[in-house]
């Protein structure tokens, strides 16, 4: 359990109190109280934290110190990750800051973007700009990693970078994943799950608020941030997680939530294949039921698969829904399409499975499913993936991914059609 000067229970003068005693070698000033609670997370042994909410909260700083700390000790080694060159090498990033810090009193590698310490220690800058970027990596040792804006990462990067923390037996120095971040960006779903939500006692979230950096003119970037849309505005200057845009095409109370749909239901599961692995669109699988005017969103299936393994998903996942259950694939235009939807049905032989062509702009194909869900008519069954599901929806057509909400539309409208046009079956 956490002792009573922990950064888990401490009050704010506590945690002041600890900031100023907190010695980072190399800072040109103490840290603050939310960052003294993230800096102390080291001592809880957390091994993954994220520091995070509004714009100017110490963010970038708090990360700093944290790669700092252990760099008297030899051989200790830390990354700090951007999501591209350009941003990381701006005036202001993080890495121009470290240079303000050590320039002069440590030794920089510019072509290695990494300080050298008098112990051997190092600390390395460097980005991820793409997918494949994580395997430069891949020969490498860290006892600390940070992701600096970690919203503007895939999870899959992130996930990957857990395998380069690794020590040597009997070292002193803690293993650490840490990052900072404000609300927003691509990633911001998955980390909100990962850190918000999930309640795991591994993972700990500090938030950054602007009223607690003092070295900030927090009434000058206040009016400054006043000029921006009231959803920005509401991440950045107020740290806020849980707001969502909102495309005005759905409403999350449209979808009410019930523990199964009825055993007796016409089944479709509706596929829109990602044409990449790793970041970029998802492929999503949405199973719809209908039994007598009600529609029911049972089951999605979502990831960012390379192309044999995504059959196999879709195969893997329609033998889990039964024979009852028929099986489309979205064709999308040209040969390329084409080519991919009817490759997903030959290798669904044995099951009903169907390819469609789609035609006209993702608004126009959601709009069926929409009237019926602000009619009331159409359901949600409990599931872990309803939250990903309802985020993208109400968001639509403004958020960053519409592949779920193209599977649901395409699944409601196969089968809302009282015959099937236009379509190919194996």
């Amino acid at each position: 359990m956490p002792s009573e000067s922990s950064p888990r229970s401490a009050s704010g003068g506590e945690l002041t109190t600890l900031a100023a005693g907190l010695a980072i070698p190399y800072s040109p000033h103490a840290p603050t109280a939310h960052q003294a609670a993230f800096l102390l997370l080291d001592e809880l042994g957390i091994r993954e934290a994220l520091y995070g909410g509004a714009a100017g909260g110490g963010k970038s700083d708090a990360l700093l110190m944290a790669a700092l700390r252990y760099v008297a000790t030899p051989g200790y080694a830390a990354l700090i990750l951007r999501r591209t060159f350009a941003v990381l090498s701006l005036p202001g990033a993080i890495m121009d800051r470290a240079k303000d810090w050590l320039i002069g009193r440590v030794a920089w590698n510019e072509q290695a973007k990494t300080f050298a310490f008098p112990s051997g220690a190092t600390l390395t800058f460097g980005y991820l700009e793409a997918e494949k970027d994580k395997y430069r990596y891949q020969s490498a040792e860290f006892q600390f990693i940070a992701f600096d804006e970690l919203t503007q990462f895939e999870e899959t990067q992130y996930r990957y970078l857990f395998s380069r923390l690794r020590r040597l037996d009997g070292s002193p120095v803690p293993i650490r994943m840490r990052s900072g971040s404000n609300p927003g960006g691509r990633g911001h779903d998955w980390v909100r799950r990962r850190f918000l939500l999930a309640r795991d006692p591994s993972r700990a979230f500090v938030p950054a608020r602007m009223d607690d950096n003092p070295h900030l003119d927090q009434a000058e970037y206040r009016r400054t941030l006043a000029e921006l849309h009231p959803l920005d505005r509401a991440r950045l200057e107020h740290g806020d997680w849980e707001v969502q845009p909102s495309g005005g095409f759905f409403e999350r109370d449209w979808f009410p939530a019930v523990p199964a749909a009825p055993a007796l239901a016409d089944r479709v599961r509706y596929w829109d294949k990602a044409a990449t692995a790793g970041g970029g669109d998802w492929t999503a699988g949405v199973k719809l039921a209908r039994a007598g005017g009600l529609w029911l969103v049972e089951h999605v299936v979502r990831g960012r698969w390379a192309g044999p393994q995504r059959e196999r998903v879709i195969r893997q996942t329609a033998a889990a829904d039964g024979p009852g259950t028929s099986v489309v694939v979205e064709q999308e235009p040209g040969s390329g399409g084409k080519d991919s939807a009817r490759e997903s049905v030959r290798n669904l032989a044995g099951f009903p499975a169907y390819w469609e062509p789609v035609s006209g702009d993702k608004p126009s194909r959601a709009k069926p499913l929409a009237a019926q869900a602000a009619a009331g008519n159409v359901r949600i069954v409990e599931g872990d993936w309803n939250l990903a599901f309802l985020d993208e929806l109400t968001a639509f057509p403004s958020g960053s991914f519409d592949d779920q909400v193209d599977a649901a539309a395409g699944a409601f409208n196969w089968l809302a059609r009282a015959e099937i046009d236009d379509v190919g079956c194996y």
